[in-house]
């Protein structure tokens, strides 16, 4: 009886807050209403993100220092935390979120933030989420040691909390790594054609938003159905996140993100892709910023913007968007189904 009183009480609270994403939906600034409805979405499940917050400083304080320092100085830092915040929401879809779906929306971000870590070591980043990167305060090795903490303490609590998960997780890990090889031998070779570019998108970032939704999907009973469709929902949720990050990085700094940081680390992002594609001409100067060189990044952002290229891709994250929210269609109409439509139209409407 009480168990049912509460679900009752989970169900009253996704619909009021159902309702309130609607009203800010109508919003007509389309940064703010993105920001305003992750903000929204954060407070309905801000039990179980606390829950999510103290495995992840819980993980941080496990292990040999300066590891663990930081590890800690990245997870203190925050974030959108929209992977753990998928994989509760696609488990609300169904019976509704359990131990196991909480233990593993904790695996969802220490496998990014250990990403994080490696990449700033990968790109000489120097700054990450507003203040100075782990590298910069802690050097390279340890930066790098801090993402293999992260990424062990996150096998060890799938395997402690759902070991049957392990093989999709594994499987992900290769997708993740496979990724970052690709984009790091992109700058030995220089290669700006969309096909290295949708693997690398695939793999870098989609494979980790797939793995949480139908992660959270498969751990509160979902058939086999509506796992498959939570997949597809989580990797065209994250092909769209991460072509709205491409876009932001060259006509706005929403979110600690800094103009044009992604072409000054040399990574490959559409816009850059399609300007290329468009502009023969900016090869040159491409390789140059690929190796190491920074002076052409000013004149490179300048043609990337004139090209027109970032209307393009606004449009196809727009197009990823509602391919997410198409692939719902598969599980029954709930409010948890709604505020996942709600996650994937707030990621969209960041684009400025």
């Amino acid at each position: 009886m009480k168990a049912q009183k509460l679900a009752e009480a989970a169900e009253l609270r996704l619909e009021d807050s159902t309702e309130a994403l609607a009203d800010t939906a109508r919003l007509k600034v389309p940064g703010e209403r993105g920001e305003r409805r992750l903000a929204e979405l954060q407070a309905l499940f801000s039990e179980d993100l606390a829950w999510v917050e103290r495995g992840l400083a819980s993980a941080a304080e496990s292990g040999p220092r300066p590891a663990t320092d930081a590890a800690r100085h990245l997870l203190e830092r925050g974030g959108k935390r929209v992977r753990p915040l998928s994989l509760l929401l696609s488990a609300a879809c169904f019976t509704g979120i359990n131990d196991k779906a909480r233990a593993l929306a904790v695996v969802a971000e220490l496998v990014h933030n250990a990403t994080l870590l490696h990449d700033d070591v990968i790109d000489d980043g120097t700054e990450r989420r507003g203040a100075e990167a782990a590298r910069v305060l802690w050097g390279n090795g340890v930066s790098v040691l801090a993402g293999d903490l992260l990424l062990v303490h996150a096998l060890d609590r799938t395997s402690r909390a759902a070991p049957e998960i392990m093989p999709e997780l594994i499987a992900t890990l290769r997708r993740l790594v496979e990724g970052e090889i690709l984009q790091l031998r992109g700058r030995v070779e220089l290669d700006v054609s969309e096909t290295t570019y949708e693997r690398i998108l695939h793999d870098k970032t989609a494979s980790l938003f797939a793995w949480a939704t139908r992660t959270g999907a498969r751990v509160a009973g979902a058939d086999s159905r509506s796992e498959l469709a939570l997949a597809r929902f989580g990797e065209e949720l994250g092909v769209a996140f991460q072509l709205v990050d491409d876009v932001l990085d060259y006509t706005g700094d929403r979110a600690g993100k800094t103009l044009f940081a992604d072409l000054r680390d040399g990574k490959l992002t559409l816009p850059l892709v399609l300007a290329v594609a468009k502009d023969g001409d900016l090869r040159a100067p491409l390789a140059r910023i690929f190796s190491g060189d920074r002076e052409p990044v000013a004149a490179v952002s300048r043609a990337v913007v004139d090209s027109g290229a970032c209307a393009e891709v606004r449009r196809r994250a727009q197009n990823h968007t509602k391919k997410a929210v198409s692939a719902l269609d598969a599980v029954s109409m709930s409010p948890a189904r709604s505020l996942l439509t709600g996650v994937a139209e707030a990621l969209s409407a960041r684009m400025t």
